[in-house]
């Protein structure tokens, strides 16, 4: 089998199948349960050096 032949094949099927499964996990990680405390910290993230008063900036809801 030629190079060319061989690595075409291999990018057909098994890279294919690899990334699939790579995506899939990703995606699995990031909306595991666990992940709400880290992403609402994340998001909240751009007001933490924030200069108004505190009375003004949203409090952080709970549940």
């Amino acid at each position: 089998m030629e190079t060319y032949s061989f690595l075409r094949h291999m990018a057909d099927s098994w890279f294919l199948l690899a990334m699939t499964l790579g995506f899939l996990g990703l995606c699995l990680w990031a909306f595991r349960p666990g992940s709400r405390e880290a992403h609402q910290e994340i998001a909240a993230s751009i007001f933490r050096n924030d200069d108004r008063p505190a009375e003004e900036i949203p409090a952080k809801k709970e549940g």
